[in-house]
């Protein structure tokens, strides 16, 4: 008796009815063409499921920023620079990693409006200029990576050396940049340091010479939480006086957001960034 109780409530036959409104069914791309179709194949990725579905749903709403960017802006916005300003914010590990190229590419051809990452996230790309990241094991002991002086980024490895580099690179900038200070005035904000930093590096293989070169701003309101921030503190003693105003960055920002005609998100990540792109969006008035 309480086996067929059991079945009967296990194997009970569903209504045909009862399949509407569940979704499409789950369909993966057919390889059995020998020419693979790449935009059939991403369109698959909806009816794949899990975090496929999840890409191509991301994937929707940038199609949906793209095609709002390409619509003529009303002629009243004056200060916004398309129909739709796309900010873009990221961790950085995705500097660290071969994102980095996919990122440039977006400056480079002017595909989004803002940048918004942390201290490693500029630091990592100027020293990708003159020196390689490595890609490793996720095993390596830590203790012998110390005892050589090479810093670890999960599987990616950083030479003490290339942080060398930078220093040397920075340092006569920050150099002038008090210079500037004291005798023009200029007010530096850590957005205005990057784009300092974007001209002097002069590479095209550099996000932040593209975001210079196309006048696009970049801000890290940890600025100081990375090796820069080491250098910044380094140079303070050296060269005391420089002045990084953090308040002009956080009006400019929110500015962006509030003057845009439509406003669009990617954010590879969490915490600060992506708060902070989130919160200059808050401003907008709905």
């Amino acid at each position: 008796m309480a086996e067929t109780e059991s079945y009967t409530a296990t194997c009970r036959t569903s209504e045909p009815a009862s399949t509407d409104g569940l979704g499409a069914p789950v369909r993966g791309y057919d390889f059995s063409d020998p020419t693979v179709d790449y935009h059939k194949l991403l369109s698959t990725f909806r009816t794949t499921g899990f975090q496929a579905t999840s890409f191509a749903l991301a994937v929707d709403e940038i199609n949906k920023m793209i095609a709002s960017k390409l619509i003529p802006k009303p002629e009243e916005s004056m200060s916004a620079r398309t129909n739709c300003t796309i900010f873009l914010g990221y961790t950085s590990n995705m500097v660290s990693c071969g994102v980095r190229e996919t990122i440039r590419f977006l400056v480079q051809h002017r595909m989004v409006d803002c940048i918004v990452t942390t201290a490693g996230g500029i630091e990592e790309d100027f020293m990708k200029c003159w020196a390689p990241t490595h890609v490793n094991s996720f095993d390596v002991s830590g203790a012998s990576l110390r005892a050589q002086q090479i810093n670890r980024i999960g599987n990616l490895l950083i030479p003490t050396q290339n942080y060398c580099l930078l220093e040397d690179w920075i340092t006569p900038i920050l150099d002038q940049m008090v210079v500037e200070q004291k005798n023009d005035g200029v007010l530096w904000t850590p957005s205005r340091l990057i784009n300092r930093l974007g001209r002097e590096i002069n590479n095209p293989e550099s996000i932040y010479y593209w975001a210079w070169k196309n006048d696009i701003p970049v801000f890290s309101p940890a600025i100081t939480d990375g090796g820069i921030g080491d250098m910044l503190y380094f140079h303070s003693y050296r060269n005391p006086g420089l002045v990084l105003d953090i308040i002009q960055d956080v009006k400019e920002l929110n500015v962006l957001a509030t003057h845009a005609v439509n406003s669009g998100m990617i954010i590879l990540g969490g915490g600060l960034i992506k708060h902070h792109i989130c919160n200059a969006n808050l401003m907008v008035k709905l």
